[in-house]
This record gives C-alpha cells, sequence and structure tokens, in this order.
C-alpha cells in the first residue's frame, strides 16, 4: 500500500512539474512577443558624418564668384525654383483629370494657372535671396519655363510682384512648353545670352550646359506634387544649400 502511494505521488509530483515547465515556457515567449521592437537601429558619428560628395554652395558664396563682373543676363525656372506651386497643379489635377497627369496637355488648365492660380504659389526664400543679389547687381533676370503658352498670363506680374523686381530688370516670362524629346529651354537660354540658370530640374541644368551656361540647382521641395524627386548633383552641378524653400 505505501508503494502504491509513493508511486502516485511521484507521478504526481512530475505532472506538476510539467505544468510549471509549461507555464514558465509559455509566459517566455509571450513577454518575447509583448515587448516592443526598436524603432530604429539608431546611429553613430560616422554615419552621422557621411556626406554625399555634392557640390554645396550658398548664395553669398555665387555673389562673392561674381565680383567684378559686369551685369549679365541670369534665369530661372519657375516651377519649385522659385514658386512652390504645387498647390495649383494639384487642383488642376483634381478638376481635369483626377488620378492621372492627362491636365498637363489641357489648354484649360493652363489658361487658370497661368492666370491666377498661382495666387496660390509661394515664393521661396531661396529665390528672394537670389533676386535681390542680382538686381543689386543690376542683372537682367529672365524667367523661363516649361509651361504651355497661353493668350493671356498673369505670372510675368506675379513675379514681379513678389519679388520686388524693378521694370528695368524684369524681363516677360517665356513659355517654352513641353515638347517629347527636345529640351525647349535651351534655344531660349543661348538667345537670350543668358549666363547663369537656375532650376530644379535635370533638364534645367542640361539646358544651362548646352549653351556653355552656369547651371545651379535649386532643391525641389519634397512635398511637392512634381515626382520623382531629381537627384540634385548627379550631374556635378552647384546645388544651392537650404534651397528646398
Amino acid at each position: 500500500m505505501m508503494t502504491f502511494i509513493g508511486i502516485n505521488m511521484r507521478k504526481i509530483t512530475l505532472a506538476f512539474g510539467a505544468v510549471c515547465l509549461l507555464f514558465t515556457l509559455n509566459s517566455a515567449v509571450v513577454a518575447r512577443a509583448s515587448t516592443p521592437q526598436p524603432l530604429s537601429t539608431g546611429t553613430n558619428v560616422a554615419k552621422l558624418a557621411e556626406q554625399a560628395p555634392i557640390h554645396w554652395v550658398s548664395v553669398a558664396q555665387i555673389e562673392n564668384s561674381l565680383l567684378g563682373r559686369q551685369p549679365i543676363a541670369v534665369g530661372f525656372d519657375i516651377d519649385d525654383t522659385v514658386l512652390f506651386s504645387s498647390p495649383g497643379f494639384w487642383r488642376g489635377q483634381k478638376t481635369f483629370s483626377p488620378g492621372s497627369d492627362a491636365y498637363l496637355k489641357n489648354p484649360e488648365f493652363w489658361q487658370k494657372m497661368n492666370n491666377g492660380w498661382d495666387d496660390f504659389s509661394m515664393p521661396k526664400e531661396v529665390a528672394r535671396q537670389l533676386i535681390a543679389m542680382h538686381v543689386k547687381r543690376g542683372d537682367s533676370i529672365y524667367f523661363v519655363t516649361g509651361r504651355s503658352q497661353t493668350k493671356t498670363e498673369t505670372v510675368s506680374k506675379t513675379l514681379q510682384d513678389d519679388f520686388l523686381i524693378p521694370a528695368a530688370n524684369m524681363n516677360p516670362v517665356i513659355f517654352a512648353g513641353d515638347k517629347p524629346g527636345q529640351n525647349t529651354k535651351t534655344q531660349w537660354l543661348q538667345e537670350k545670352n543668358i549666363k547663369v540658370f537656375y532650376g530644379d530640374s535635370d533638364n534645367d541644368i542640361g539646358a544651362a550646359r548646352e549653351v556653355g551656361a552656369r547651371g545651379i540647382r535649386i532643391l525641389r521641395a519634397s512635398n511637392s506634387s512634381y515626382k520623382p524627386l531629381p537627384m540634385a548633383g548627379a550631374q556635378g552641378e552647384e546645388v544651392i544649400v537650404n534651397s528646398d524653400y
């Protein structure tokens, strides 16, 4: 009888031990599952110090590089270069071709965009600084845009008012348009003898180089409706620091 009881007690003890072990293992699994994973692997000084080999310049450095030179003709792209104009383009897409870029081929959109919708565009601070610097030098200022030409336009007045450009320095906006496989700005930079051209796109830099002008990149804002964002500095051009706004 005592032997039988002893055997049963050992079985009960073993069973209880197994239950405890199972409970312990399950608790460990639950604990691991509920432990939040790190949101970042962190960083170190070496990673923070990494810089892309970009030729960064400031407005002051550009001004200094022009010291001693006679007044010249300088050019600016408009959208994402001197104006954050995404609000107008965003509205155009929603109005004329929701979900597609077909609105860019619609003359009705361009008539709206070139005649009032820039009232919703924000002048970029870097453009204020650059234009003020060139006005002070006495340079002739041109705006060469890929927008389609319309019968009427108020863009020239908007730019002149936004950037306080004297009539002596201001020229009417040149609407170069967009033609597949052709850089439509090149001929205008050459015709107007533009020596420095500022733009946010690869085509802007390419057009400047085709005519032997100095192409300087202005950063496109990350929330621009124009995607994808270009790789600034990839062509070895100068890129203005803090020029995304």
